[in-house]
């Protein structure tokens, strides 16, 4: 039998995680930079590979890029592997080969999440996952876990938090699991204060370099750590998420407002339905046309009789078009609001009428807020990023953007945000304030506003009745 031996020999600083990976088929650690992942996880792999009880073993490390895994793997991992006997170096394919200790092949490759087909149709007896947080969500469950089936492969998944993403999901799943007596999942988070990875001088330094947010993330793993830049941070979605229970007398009594985000392409259309702080779950739609889609919505309307229903006309306007038809046949006093985010904002700090109603959503979760919980809406709320232009006008990452980086468009979050798309108020204290000033009476329960973007025409109805006033 071959006997698999390494070039130097690895001592790890972690023996505690060895174990842990040798004995738990799922393990997702996240780890501070400069934490060494590179090599604990290469040395994990070509020990998996050499001693695996299948012959002809097979195990892959994935990087976010295919170029990121060269960059970062390949030289390490042909020179954890240069001195096995018989070994196989491929670099076009990027892989090496070596004798197994029970004879057979065994290879280790590095792929990229970019090129999901590469991993299609192959099996695995092992897969390292490395910053798992730059990766399309799809990617473990619908391309990388089929892949561990036939042989009953493990996975690492290891990296640094980036905000709520799929690694966020997965170690927070992991965690569950583990907590339920789950022995197939494990997670660990390894700070820098608790490996003493790097001498406390640098670590002084850094912290005195960052900001607090980035050194939190970076180096302390805290996945709560939003950016500096981000617009709404996870602890203040956690803390709406935590009692989503309100008393329904209460909430009845807030006019019901929902938005509408019109899917495109293989997007989905999202609903979503808010009274006041309250929120209801969102129904999603799939693979319906235009006109089944407006039926669907009249249906809606006639049921739950919503006071506006504001619609994103900025990739389908026939949608609203179509439903407007319908509608005003109907004996219904609900209010048909078009809105296009790229359209004007009513206020001149703003870029657009986007990122106005976005920054609506952030003042009402810190007013008291409530929602489902809900993993992916969790996850589009808390990524945007916020800038100022040249015209020091605040900006809101584009959409598009969002897509490739999460891997999905923020349809869940963009619906809750349409439904700030009329100024209804935050709170039943602060509805139309300036209002409330000039006629002396609490807010009406129901205000009639119609705001149709594109023409930045605005109509406002006194909300205590009378007749309309021109802005």
């Amino acid at each position: 039998m071959a006997q698999v031996t390494l070039h130097h020999p690895y001592v790890t600083r972690y023996p505690s995680l060895d174990k842990l990976l040798w004995r738990t088929r799922f393990v997702v650690v996240v780890a501070h930079r400069r934490f060494g992942k590179t090599t604990v996880a290469l040395n994990h792999l070509i020990q998996v590979a050499g001693l695996c009880k299948e012959r002809n073993a097979r195990c892959g490390y994935i990087a976010p890029l295919r170029t990121q895994a060269k960059a970062i793997a390949w030289k390490e991992l042909k020179r954890w592997t240069d001195i096995i006997p018989g070994r196989v170096v491929n670099e076009s394919e990027l892989y090496v080969e070596f004798p197994q200790s029970i004879g057979g092949t065994a290879s280790v490759r590095l792929f990229g999440a970019d090129n999901p087909d590469a991993l299609r149709g192959q099996y695995f007896d092992y897969v390292v996952m490395d910053e798992v947080a730059q990766m399309r969500p799809e990617t473990w469950e619908e391309v990388v876990r089929p892949t561990l089936s036939d042989r009953h492969g493990g996975a690492l998944f290891i990296g640094t938090p980036k905000g709520i993403n799929l690694f966020q999901e997965l170690f927070d799943k992991a965690s569950r699991f583990e907590a339920a007596g789950d022995t197939e999942w494990a997670a660990r988070s390894y700070p820098v204060t608790v490996t003493k990875a790097l001498p406390e001088k640098e670590i002084a330094d850094t912290k005195k370099e960052m900001s607090e947010k980035a050194f939190r993330q970076e180096y302390l793993c805290d996945f709560t750590a939003s950016s500096d830049d981000t617009l709404i941070s996870l602890d203040e979605v956690n803390m709406a998420m935590r009692d989503a229970d309100m008393d329904m007398d209460t909430v009845m009594q807030w006019p019901l407002v929902v938005g509408v985000d019109v899917g495109r392409s293989s997007d989905p259309t999202v609903i979503f339905a808010r009274r006041g702080r309250y929120t209801f779950e969102p129904i999603i739609w799939r693979d319906l046309d235009t006109v089944e889609q407006a039926h669907r919505l009249l249906a809606y309307i006639r049921e739950r009789k919503p006071a506006y229903m504001c619609i994103d006309v900025g990739f389908n306007p026939g949608l609203y078009d179509m439903l407007v038809d319908l509608h005003r046949h109907q004996a219904s006093d609900t209010v048909l609001a078009a809105i296009n985010f790229s359209s004007k904002p009513n206020h001149i700090k703003y870029r657009n009428k986007r990122v106005e109603i976005w920054i609506a959503v952030r003042d009402w979760l810190r007013n008291g807020g409530k929602l489902h919980p809900n993993d992916t809406l969790k996850a589009e709320l808390t990524s945007p990023t916020t800038w100022q232009d040249e015209a020091e006008r605040i900006c809101l990452e584009p959409k598009e953007a969002l897509k490739k980086r999460l891997g999905h468009s923020t349809d869940l979050a963009d619906a809750l945000a349409l439904t700030f798309a009329v100024p209804i108020g935050l709170d039943p204290d602060s509805i139309f304030p300036e209002l409330e000033e000039r006629y002396g009476q609490r807010a009406a329960r129901k205000t009639r506003e119609f705001i149709l973007c594109d023409d930045q025409v605005q109509e406002r109805w006194n909300p205590f009745g009378g007749q309309p006033e021109y802005d």
